[in-house]
């Protein structure tokens, strides 16, 4: 479980554990059988989705400096080649990750890097299929140079969706995260964008529709 879940990953499961215990002791004289073993079986599902939401799994990063691996779980609604961004100076690609309820939530480094900047904006809460979530969301944004060789600047931004309402960032400016390091999350269903330069030296190597996993996934290379 990560820790970034406190203190849902308390509160939540033990609410639910009330609720069922309450169900059973409560409910057992005034309600039929089947009726308490249906609600029993709802609240659990609810409490295995809970726990599940703020799962932490063991991620090996692949042995490649060479690599941009995803920041997130899920899937590749959008890859843009833009000429100009607000982030970077120059052609740049944006890949958006949109990660439903049901991923892990965890942001991880793409790459060797040290924290230059982050700046945090508030916005609105839309859904995070949307591409113009990306824009008028609540979001968090790090601008992170790479320490090895070329010591490029990238973007990732973290952004809520209808649901997720909690961006959670550990990083600092100033910190030094190695490739595939966990640095924070967003609660329940959001979107995150990867920025990186764009060029004759870069390969993307996803599609959209294409599912990926933090610290795993590779998004781009150097060539």
């Amino acid at each position: 479980m990560t820790k970034y879940g406190w203190p849902q990953v308390a509160v939540y499961p033990t609410l639910l554990v009330v609720a069922m215990l309450a169900v059973a002791l409560g409910a057992a004289s005034r309600a039929p059988s089947w009726a308490i073993v249906a609600t029993e079986a709802v609240l659990a599902v609810i409490l295995v989705w809970a726990l599940m939401f703020f799962r932490d799994p063991l991620r090996s990063a692949p042995p490649d400096r060479n690599l941009f691996l995803a920041p997130a779980d899920g899937k590749v609604t959008d890859i843009e080649q833009m000429p100009q961004s607000d982030f970077l100076d120059g052609p740049t690609l944006r890949i958006g990750i949109f990660l439903s309820i049901f991923n892990v939530h965890i942001n991880r480094a793409p790459c060797n890097v040290r924290v230059e900047k982050i700046a945090y904006h508030e916005g609105k809460y839309l859904n995070a299929m949307n591409p113009l979530s990306a824009k008028v969301n609540e979001s968090n944004t790090l601008t992170l140079v790479r320490t090895d060789e070329p010591g490029d600047r990238l973007i990732v931004r973290q952004i809520s969706g209808a649901i997720a309402r909690r961006i959670v960032c550990e990083a600092k400016e100033g910190d030094t995260l190695r490739q595939g390091q966990a640095f924070g999350m967003i609660k329940f269903g959001s979107r995150t964008e990867l920025y990186v330069p764009a060029g004759e030296q870069t390969e993307c190597m996803v599609r959209i529709g294409d599912t990926v996993k933090a610290g795993t996934t590779p998004l781009v290379r150097y060539r």
